[in-house]
């Protein structure tokens, strides 16, 4: 409790391909609705992506997979950089012109040029070290998220 009570999060009303942002601890925890083309665009990232089977643990055991998720269409993310903690900005699949051509869509931090797919895993050669965290969470129902604990808690 010292380090920050948990937080509800209502995402009855967030539309596929949209992200909502909540606070949690002081941070800014990403909610992102992925759609089905976005999931696709992260298993085209693993060859790209340092850590595409997430083995270092910047998320929770039942986020270990592919998606790094409870449920693969919902993304749960803290929106801090693992390089220097700067915030990045969520870029879609539709800034190829700004991103590059081979840009699926996911996360830039423009301080230190770092870039995350839509999972939140480093792409290889940035200044980042690890993946965006996945902080614990659960689902309390299909349309609320409980951010700071989870079944173990």
């Amino acid at each position: 409790m010292a380090a920050g009570a948990p937080v509800e999060a209502d995402i009855s009303k967030l539309a596929p391909g949209e992200m909502q942002i909540v606070e949690w601890r002081g941070k800014p925890v990403w909610i992102v609705n992925r759609t089905k083309e976005m999931l696709e665009g992260i298993k085209k990232s693993d060859a790209q992506v340092s850590d595409p089977k997430s083995e270092v643990p910047m998320q929770p055991e039942y986020a270990k997979n592919e998606y790094r998720s409870i449920k693969p269409e919902i993304a749960v993310i803290e929106g801090v950089c693992s390089h220097l903690g700067c915030s990045p900005q969520f870029k879609s699949v539709e800034a190829k012109g700004e991103m590059g051509m081979e840009w699926n869509g996911g996360f830039f931090c423009p301080c230190h040029g770092s870039t995350f797919d839509l999972a939140g895993r480093v792409f290889k050669n940035k200044p980042a070290p690890d993946n965006l965290e996945v902080p614990p969470h659960m689902y309390l129902s299909d349309t609320k998220l409980l951010i700071g604990e989870d079944k173990k808690a």
